[in-house]
């Protein structure tokens, strides 16, 4: 006989997370990376310095623009927080932090929507628990928080979403607003205003981002599968229906604002049809989304007499299925997979949170030890390597660092170093836990799948962060550029790329103007392959050679150093 839910949970499996343990776990994720760090390249530090020409009043507001180069995602809201922030920061706080707090709280408003969707979701009828015959199934209250827990932990555990959720780029406030439309259209049948303010600033704010496309599609279906669950409900209500044309006419307004602001992009790029681009994305696809995506599949299969309902699907599964697969669709047809790919993240872990009551004990045991020794293994590797650095023993990584960043000085920070150390040791105390209690919880086997994200994104941004600062910034080599230069001076840019201009404007406080315009500055920075042999793009009759920069880590981010000859000086004859 088939059951008509696959989920068959007793009500001690449903015992909370405590809430100051969860807090904690997520205050733990999202600090690392948001302070203490310098702006990376090149998506991280290019989108910072249009927010810093926002904030000193020299570009356009509707129009950002650095040095006359407009961003490469047609995007406005992210700019503009980060602009805000600037401008509202005191004066002793530096502008890229002030810039990470405001997107720090985009992810925290992230991990926030994610929960509540899969609290909402596990409120559904189709989604409760069998009901035992003499009683002891799950409440339906205790049973979604038990579930939102898994959700949470599920989306914190994803590989892909620990350094694109601390960058201050388009990237975060889409996911941002893509989970914040998520929680309002899973939250729409339990509530009225919340779910609505909800959908109105996530469809407005991804379409402000960047994404009126994937807004308008998110719009679209959540509005069709929310009145088609209406539709399917024995006890449906003229209410909801009223909901569903407000959510409808939602969809129509980010429409019109985005062609008013003209966002609308053509950015279709179709994958080329050769086996090693094809291995790429599924590579991706494997390592970004894991461990949700076999959680989610999982899900779909114990799920499916509920996805193919006679009315319709279930809307608990029907909304994520469609919010994953819009996403998976951009990431194989834009040129940003791995950013198509993150907004995916909240949708692919409500999912895996719903496989939770069907999972085996064999298959949670396998989900635990594959889980210990995967980021144990990389916990470890990451600590070897940092006391090679440090002492010198093992003498390989140190060397191995040593060939890759050349240049690089080791440091010891105390701070980091017993942050570190408490870290490992929760991770420590995390297994034990694990093994020892709380066995019957439904969330149990995401535990150390998200505390083993965490560890390890917590010790690469304390052991690990000068190394990653050194090789991942601008900030040697915008700093050697300003070693050389009179202070203040004038500088014409020519090849450099918006990280690169940026970081020499943020580190340098350098006054760049494009090379070509009426300046007569006597400094010229130029690109790599601008000053390459041959090259005819840099007027050596008008210039001299003074120095070349190497990058500390990228021989591709070179630069070349000219002054302006005599003989081109403004007044020679």
């Amino acid at each position: 006989m088939t059951q008509p839910t696959p989920a068959i949970v007793a009500q001690g499996a449903v015992q909370r997370l405590p809430r100051i343990a969860l807090l904690l776990f997520c205050v733990a994720y999202v600090l690392p990376g948001l302070v203490g760090r310098e702006p990376w390249r090149s998506a991280d530090i290019s989108a910072f310095g249009y927010m810093a020409e926002l904030a000193r009043g020299t570009s356009d507001w509707f129009a950002p623009q650095l040095l006359g180069l407009a961003p490469k995602v047609d995007a406005l809201l992210p700019y503009w927080l980060g602009a805000w922030a600037i401008q509202l920061a005191p004066s002793w706080m530096a502008s890229d932090l002030a810039a990470r707090i405001a997107f720090g709280l985009l992810l925290v408003l992230t991990l926030v929507s994610t929960w509540y969707a899969t609290y909402f979701l596990a409120r559904s009828p189709q989604a409760q628990p069998v009901a035992f015959a003499f009683g002891g199934e799950a409440l339906p209250p205790d049973y979604a928080r038990a579930m939102a827990d898994g959700g949470l932990l599920a989306f914190i555990a994803c590989l892909g979403l620990a350094q694109l959720s601390h960058e201050t780029t388009p990237a975060l406030a889409q996911l941002c607003f893509t989970a914040l439309t998520f929680y309002a259209l899973a939250a729409l049948p339990n509530r009225t205003l919340f779910p609505l303010l909800g959908a109105a600033a996530g469809l407005i704010g991804l379409a402000l981002s960047g994404a009126p496309t994937m807004a308008a599609l998110f719009g679209a279906g959540g509005t069709l599968i929310h009145l088609l669950d209406n539709y399917c409900d024995a006890d449906s209500t003229r209410k909801n229906t009223m909901k569903g044309g407000a959510l409808a006419l939602l969809s129509v307004l980010v429409i019109v604002l985005a062609s008013v602001l003209g966002l609308w992009r053509w950015r279709i790029e179709m994958p080329e049809p050769s086996w090693v681009e094809w291995r790429s994305l599924a590579r991706l696809l494997l390592w970004f989304t894991w461990p949700a995506w076999p959680l989610a599949l999982w899900t779909l299969w114990r799920w499916r007499h509920q996805l193919f309902r006679r009315c319709a699907p279930s809307r608990h599964l029907a909304l994520p299925l469609w919010f994953a697969g819009i996403a998976v669709v951009a990431t194989l047809s834009t040129a940003s997979a791995d950013r198509s790919l993150l907004l995916a993240l909240p949708a692919l872990a409500t999912l895996a949170a719903f496989a939770l009551p069907t999972l085996k004990r064999s298959v949670t045991a396998l989900i635990d030890w594959f889980t210990l020794l995967f980021f144990s293994g990389c916990a470890v590797i990451i600590w070897v390597i940092w006391i090679s650095m440090q002492t010198g023993v093992p003498a390989q990584p140190a060397a191995n660092v040593a060939r890759l960043a050349p240049g690089f000085a080791h440091s010891f920070s105390l701070l980091s170093f017993l942050l570190a150390i408490a870290a490992t040791l929760a991770w420590v105390w995390l297994v034990h836990w694990r093994v020892g209690r709380h066995r019957a919880a439904i969330w149990k086997s995401l535990v150390l799948p998200a505390g083993g994200a965490a560890l390890c994104w917590l010790l690469l941004m304390t052991l690990w962060l000068p190394l990653l600062d050194f090789a991942r910034s601008y900030a040697v080599q915008a700093r050697r550029v300003v070693a050389v230069l009179p202070q203040p001076v004038c500088v014409e840019v020519q090849g450099l790329s918006r990280g690169q201009i940026a970081a020499f404007e943020f580190y340098g406080k350098l006054r760049l103007k494009p090379a070509g315009v009426q300046t007569n500055c006597p400094w010229l920075i130029a690109g790599k392959d601008v000053s390459a042999p041959g090259s005819t793009l840099v007027d050596l009759t008008r210039w001299r050679v003074d120095s070349r920069l190497r990058h500390q880590y990228d021989r591709d981010e070179d630069v070349v150093l000219y002054r302006r000859n005599a003989s081109a000086e403004p007044g020679t004859p």
